[in-house]
């Protein structure tokens, strides 16, 4: 809100540049070309196109800094000149830095970087990993905090992790013993809580933590979710492509 009470109005002179419109809205001042995942641009104004990878014209661009095939259906090149508006579903964006880093993030949670960063999968299914020096765009379920290892996090708390090893599981032996906890540990029916099952970290290096135990939900990509929760006609349930978290991945953690 302005002084005089009425909302502020947005030109392309006035809005932030590579900074936050507010919490839950990132200006992106594109001069060239940014990587940004399908369906989390809002508003752009210039001179904007927007290339699916794998299609020929940026075939160059593509082979140097995206290396995740798993996800490439849900990412484009934005190439030109203008202001571009990020968001995800008014969750917090907020925007990172890296500078010669190494960085893990959950796919879901990842908007939108610079070229200056090479995109890999990584072995942790659900989560990508940034390496090199750029800038990155993110969105997280309520404000993100950075801790430093060793520490144990609740997997649906966490994130991503900078420079340091990737975490193994944790599991209190309360979690373990009797029946009930075997099967839980075995096939994920019943459950779990950040208090019987932790990601542990250690070694130098800096974990993200958003402060909610929610999980930002999975949205498909290229149209509006059916009834059935996948894309697709009304009604009809499109199969899980590879890559995408599934229900006994979620319980798990991951």
């Amino acid at each position: 809100m302005n002084q005089s009470g009425g909302p502020v109005v947005h030109d392309p002179y006035t809005l932030p540049v590579d900074d936050n419109v507010n919490p839950y809205t990132f200006c992106v001042d594109l001069k060239g070309q940014w990587f940004l995942q399908k369906g989390k641009m809002i508003a752009y104004y210039g001179q904007i196109s927007f290339n699916g990878i794998g299609h020929g014209a940026l075939d160059r661009l593509v082979a140097a800094n995206f290396h995740s095939p798993l996800h490439a259906a849900d990412w484009v090149v934005a190439e030109g000149q203008g202001k571009l508006l990020l968001a995800d579903r008014a969750y917090d964006v907020n925007s990172y830095d890296l500078e010669d880093g190494n960085l893990t993030i959950r796919s879901g949670n990842l908007l939108a970087f610079q070229p200056g960063l090479s995109l890999k999968q990584s072995i942790i299914p659900g989560f990508l990993t940034l390496i090199g020096t750029g800038k990155f765009v993110a969105a997280s379920n309520g404000a993100v905090h950075f801790v430093e290892p060793p520490i144990r996090v609740d997997p649906e708390a966490l994130v991503g992790w900078a420079d340091c090893p990737s975490p193994c599981h944790h599991y209190d032996h309360a979690y373990m013993r009797g029946v009930l906890g075997g099967v839980r540990a075995l096939t994920g029916f019943g459950g779990t809580s950040g208090e019987e099952h932790q990601f542990e970290f250690v070694g130098a290096g800096q974990v993200l933590l958003q402060s909610t135990e929610v999980l930002m939900p999975e949205q498909p990509t290229g149209g509006a979710p059916s009834p059935g929760g996948q894309q697709g006609m009304p009604g009809q349930q499109m199969p899980r492509m590879p890559g995408q978290l599934g229900d006994l991945q979620r319980r798990f953690g991951l």
